[in-house]
């Protein structure tokens, strides 16, 4: 388990910093540790994270290819 902060977390899952600054705030976001001023998230964590927001298909595009 690696700890990184903020930027390599954002860098490592290929979003924006400013993503996970609202997301500590209003939730839905990854664990994360405060340690002072300092915020670390676990490379484990965000893995899991990821993955539990895995989509297997598209139901919006599946419902517009049956519209047209």
């Amino acid at each position: 388990m690696a700890l990184i902060r903020v930027k390599q977390a954002a860098d490592y899952l290929g979003l924006s910093k400013s993503f996970l600054d609202k997301a500590r705030c209003y939730g839905g976001g990854p664990a994360f540790m405060r340690f002072g001023n300092a915020v670390v998230y676990s490379t484990d964590d965000l893995d899991k994270w990821a993955t539990d927001h895995r989509v297997a298909f598209n139901d919006n595009a599946t419902s517009r290819a049956r519209a047209a």
